[in-house]
């Protein structure tokens, strides 16, 4: 069988590469098409795949600020040839869907989230005084025609699968279509605990620092607590947030495996305050046996157990948060529950239940 995979962007490896990771595995012949890529900064696995890139590629700072070409995604993801290819498997949070597929061949979307930036945060990005003439006045025009497009392009795909009954509601009302529903998977044989580490008294960020994942909570709500937060990862936001945190909060950027091992084993719990379409991140807090503390919305609710291996906040405020880690400070949770927790999310059990959805749609 002829496959193709497809892939918004290659840059570094969050949750959708992990899932990309298992499609490479699935189909190890198959090329990968995608709008920008950065060598060495996604798996061996992945890397080892023929990779096409689009003409952003070559565009002024086209691998490095690629957000700024936004308008131009799809153009972009529409001009890949996909002819004779039996199976076009697409992972998007974004525009990897958009890609034209031919007579002939079945589409297969693992949609991490219909199009994030034009939907539900729309205005953490593009929202009033983050741009200036003419960009603010461009921008929701902008807005609604990728809108239009995003929902257009869905009736190209013959089978959605989503990685959560979060995104299969929103698949729903976006696009009009239904969505399987197949949860990502968690490293649990790289995230392990240690009895031998004790835990220190500090909360922990593992996070893209962009808008809508809510840090200023995070900060905010530590220094209320009169505890260190540290902040892993690395975004447009950082000034910002490092501006507002001061001396509060420690800000290291991305870590190598065995240092993010070793801050998830000694922080006091992993602070989760935006809304996400799933979140790889809490359940690799919880193989580790580290506590989490949530947004109790969205795809939080679908792998943290409130009152066993963290606690929700209800509100998407600092006094909401605070309430909730004086809550986590009277619980005795046990990091083994957590544990087993997050073992229900292998990987294998992801590679065989996408492996089913694609052989239902091929026969």
């Amino acid at each position: 069988m002829r496959v193709a995979l497809v892939h918004d962007w290659l840059t570094g490896m969050r949750g959708g590469e992990k899932c990309l990771e298992v499609f490479c595995q699935l189909y190890p012949d198959a090329p990968i098409y995608t709008l920008v890529h950065r060598p060495g900064t996604v798996s061996e696995q992945i890397e080892r795949h023929r990779i096409v890139t689009s003409f952003l590629q070559r565009a002024p700072f086209g691998k490095s600020r690629y957000q700024r070409y936004l308008p131009l995604f799809p153009a972009a993801i529409e001009r890949f040839d996909l002819r004779g290819y039996d199976l076009v498997l697409s992972s998007s949070h974004a525009v990897a869907k958009g890609v034209v597929v031919h007579p002939g061949t079945q589409h297969v979307c693992y949609c991490h989230t219909p199009m994030r930036y034009v939907w539900l945060a729309y205005e953490q990005y593009f929202g009033s005084g983050r741009y200036r003439f003419p960009a603010s006045w461009l921008l929701p025009s902008v807005a609604t025609w990728l809108r239009m497009w995003d929902r257009t392009t869905a009736a190209g795909v013959d089978r959605f699968i989503a990685n959560s009954q979060n995104v299969a509601s929103r698949i729903r009302r976006y696009y009009g279509r239904e969505a399987q529903v197949v949860h990502p998977w968690v490293d649990t044989g790289a995230f392990t605990p240690d009895a031998s580490v004790e835990r220190e008294d500090f909360y922990l960020v593992i996070s893209a620092l962009v808008p809508y994942k809510r840090l200023d909570l995070a900060i905010e709500a530590a220094r209320e607590m009169g505890r260190e937060l540290v902040v892993i990862g690395s975004g447009v936001e950082r000034k910002r947030l490092e501006r507002l945190a001061g001396s509060s909060a420690r800000f290291s950027g991305w870590l190598p495996s065995e240092q993010l091992l070793n801050v998830l084993r000694r922080t006091r719990a992993l602070l989760f305050p935006g809304e996400e379409d799933f979140g790889i991140v809490p359940l690799e807090a919880m193989a580790c046996g580290t506590p989490v503390v949530a947004y109790g919305v969205g795809g939080a609710l679908e792998t943290v157990v409130d009152g066993q291996t963290g606690v929700f906040f209800r509100q998407q405020t600092a006094k909401s948060l605070v309430r909730a880690l004086r809550r986590l400070d009277a619980l005795d949770l046990s990091p083994a529950a957590a544990r087993r927790r997050a073992e229900q999310f292998s990987r294998e059990r992801f590679r065989t239940r996408i492996a089913e959805e694609i052989a239902s749609v091929m026969r």
